[in-house]
């Protein structure tokens, strides 16, 4: 892992909204909403790194034995969110905790524009956490598809769609989203974004690229579930239909020649024999 934390970066474009929104039934508005709410719309920090809170708390849990002791008396980890107050940088506690366990450390952390928890990786549609972060660092779209995934994942996406902005704050921050009025912060910056027009799309906008979520290891692959975020159906293999006909046709036309010089040469054995 590149301990600069650094990137291509590049910027969230408008019509990914639109785009990433319409793969769980949302339009624009509720994007901008979770974005603001989130992260105040931007995932990247001013030395171009993604957006990170380190938890220390969380960094206990996914240590143990000396490791843990190791973080504990460095001050990287504690048992209990809230134990002591997070420094306004969080990327010299990460970079000291990939120092003791790199894995545990980027679980750790939540990432981007959405402020995804490492430990969320899979859900978020990732192999590895190691996966996620070079996601992150890469792309704002990245960012905000693994929030997508996340959010489908943990089925999420209906409260978003029906504006249940208090069970839609429970579901992605936790039990104590009201202290920091999750929820109110959402429906506010809702209505902000709906007297605001939309991004007009063109016709024929390419799609956003989607993280894909680890396929299970079994001899028959799942059926792709179109509507579902991250999920597409690839291309069908073998043929086409434009070359179906054709295909088929040189396969046995050769077939066809030989029985019929067959019957010319040997006539006989396909005669009834007289009585």
């Amino acid at each position: 892992m590149d301990m600069t934390f650094k990137g291509a970066a590049r910027r969230l474009d408008d019509l990914d909204l639109p785009k990433l929104g319409a793969r769980i039934g949302v339009g624009e508005d509720e994007i901008h909403a979770f974005l603001d709410v989130e992260t105040s719309g931007h995932g990247f920090d001013a030395q171009g790194r993604p957006i990170i809170l380190f938890e220390p708390h969380v960094f206990y849990r996914n240590l143990a034995g000396a490791a843990r002791a190791k973080a504990v008396a460095a001050g990287l980890a504690y048992a209990k969110w809230g134990e002591k107050p997070y420094p306004r940088d969080s990327y010299p506690r990460l970079k000291a905790a990939c120092a003791i366990d790199e894995t545990a450390a980027l679980r750790s952390a939540s990432w981007g524009l959405g402020q995804v928890l490492g430990e969320n990786f899979r859900a978020a549609g990732f192999a590895t956490v190691q996966a996620m972060v070079e996601a992150m660092m890469a792309d704002e779209a990245l960012q905000l598809a693994a929030a997508v995934n996340f959010i489908a994942a943990n089925r999420l996406d209906g409260k978003l769609r029906a504006h249940d902005w208090a069970g839609f704050a429970k579901g992605y921050n936790g039990a104590s989203y009201r202290k920091n009025a999750y929820d109110i912060r959402l429906a506010a910056a809702f209505r902000k974004w709906s007297a605001i027009k939309d991004t007009p799309s063109p016709p024929a906008a390419a799609p956003v690229s989607m993280p894909q979520p680890p396929q299970p290891n079994v001899s028959t692959p799942a059926k792709a579930e179109p509507g579902k975020a991250g999920v597409r159906p690839g291309p069908l293999s073998g043929p086409s239909s434009g070359s179906f006909s054709a295909f088929w046709a040189a396969v046995l036309a050769p077939l066809v020649a030989a029985i019929r010089s067959l019957f010319r040469k040997v006539p006989s054995l396909f005669r009834k024999a007289k009585p």
